[in-house]
């Protein structure tokens, strides 16, 4: 009980000196905090911890034990495995990829593979990939969460993509009460989406907007990957910044009604 008692107020302060609402949230539940801790991680995700601080912005989310999550454009699939074990084997984790583009060359990598792996490995049985046309994307049956990390400003530089059609069929894909969560790397205030190709950054408040207009509701924001020293100015692959940009994380909520 000592050792746990210790640990739990390691963690709260981790969580405090990183920007977390305290206040607002409690320590990561049980299931998240196994989840971060699973054995089967990779050590590229693992190493990358301490930069995307897993536990605090899975807790913000609400992820719990058998909910189903749509894990969207998600990567190499560092949160998917998180997903994965966070909600369990009665949960489910649809992990999206989008399909290549027409003009792609011809050894341009397969963006599919690394989800499509871990559906693959029965360590990750509750996960699917799906590998879809964002101008088409529809999904059913309705999930509790729906989750993009550093691609929202991608979505607007997808060629002939309807961003504002895309938060309406995500909007669709939720049960009502359900969350959506974007996490995206801060473009200077006021600067709307000038900077989604040049420096892939984009303005939290032109997020908002956006999304609000789809007809979900703004619930709150999460300051974990919050950096006051990034200028905002660079590109975020600069190695200056790379890896400690200045990062806001959005939940927004389908009404129940």
């Amino acid at each position: 009980m000592a050792r746990f008692t210790v640990r739990t107020h390691v963690l709260l302060g981790a969580l405090a000196a990183a920007g977390f609402a305290l206040a607002a949230w409690s320590a990561p539940s049980a299931s998240i905090t196994a989840a971060v801790a699973d054995p089967a991680r990779p050590a590229d995700d693992t190493q990358r911890d301490a930069d995307r601080k897993p536990a605090a912005m899975l807790e913000f989310a609400g992820v719990r034990p058998g909910e189903t999550v749509i894990d969207l454009i998600a990567g190499r699939g560092y949160f998917t495995r998180l997903f994965s074990a966070a909600v369990g084997p009665a949960g489910k984790v649809y992990a999206v990829a989008t399909v290549r583009p027409a003009d792609a060359p011809a050894d341009a990598p397969d963006r599919s593979a690394p989800v499509k792996a871990i559906a693959a490995d029965p360590h990750y049985g509750n996960v699917t990939a799906e590998v879809v046309n964002l101008r088409e994307y529809a999904h059913s049956p309705p999930v509790d969460l729906i989750w993009t990390s550093q691609n929202y400003h991608d979505l607007h530089n997808v060629k002939g993509l309807d961003v504002v059609g895309l938060d309406k069929a995500l909007f669709a894909a939720l049960k009502p009460g359900g969350t959506f969560i974007v996490l995206d790397h801060s473009a200077e205030a006021g600067s709307g989406f000038r900077d989604t190709d040049t420096l892939h950054r984009i303005d939290e408040e032109a997020v908002k907007k956006e999304v609000e207009s789809a007809g979900f509701k703004f619930e709150g924001e999460s300051n974990v990957l919050r950096n006051k020293d990034d200028p905002r100015t660079a590109k975020v692959f600069d190695p200056s910044i790379r890896g400690h940009t200045d990062q806001f994380i959005l939940k927004f909520r389908k009404p129940k009604s």
